[in-house]
């Protein structure tokens, strides 16, 4: 799967509550097993590095609530260091200002909030 593919899949995505990150993280296993995604959960790229979700090369990573851009940067950049990613999707309740590429490897950016029908 390429990241367009796993970014339009996941823009299919219909949720009829706004779980937390929890909740949210086994939505998406459930999805991708109906998907036919295949997927590791919790995927460790190197010592105190965990990446949500490894989708293939795409590491996607989630964020409820309002985090601070900065932080998320700091957090995606390390994920972009490994060898194993090769991009990086943002599945987020809002988006964000985050450059388009960590070390070369591109992001893309899913909105919770427009899945969700939520006009802003």
């Amino acid at each position: 799967m390429n990241t367009q593919a796993l970014v339009n899949t996941l823009s299919l995505l219909r949720l009829r509550t706004q779980p937390d990150e929890w909740q949210l993280h086994t939505l998406l296993r459930q999805f991708f097993d109906e998907q036919g995604i295949p997927y590791q959960a919790e995927y460790v790229l190197a010592p105190r590095c965990r990446i949500d979700f490894l989708i293939g090369t795409i590491g996607l990573e989630i964020k409820r609530g309002h985090p601070q851009a900065r932080n998320v940067a700091r957090q995606l950049s390390r994920y972009a260091e490994s060898a194993e990613i090769q991009s990086l999707v943002l599945l987020s309740e809002h988006t964000l200002s985050l450059p388009k590429t960590f070390y070369g490897k591109p992001l893309y950016q899913v909105s919770l909030s427009r899945l969700w029908g939520i006009a802003l």
